[in-house]
């Protein structure tokens, strides 16, 4: 199964900002990308001017949806 979970950092520890669905002793795959990537912030630019009224997280939902199409598609 794949999912893409949001996760804050934090004192040196990543949170999840939602609950997991995990078995005890679980192991996991995590791979690290960070909001601020610089590509996420020129599509914003190009999706801003076709959108003028398109907030910042707006955006962010529709990427992580595609996201999340893609994850499945594996």
């Amino acid at each position: 199964m794949s999912k893409v979970i949001r996760a804050r950092y934090e004192r040196g520890v990543l949170k999840p900002l939602e609950p997991l669905e995990l078995m005890e002793g679980e192991e996991v795959q995590v791979i690290l990308k960070t909001s601020d990537d610089s590509l996420t912030k020129r599509l914003y630019g190009v999706a801003k001017k076709r959108r003028p009224g398109l907030t910042r997280s707006e955006f962010l939902e529709v990427i992580e949806e595609i996201e999340d199409e893609d994850i499945r598609g594996l």
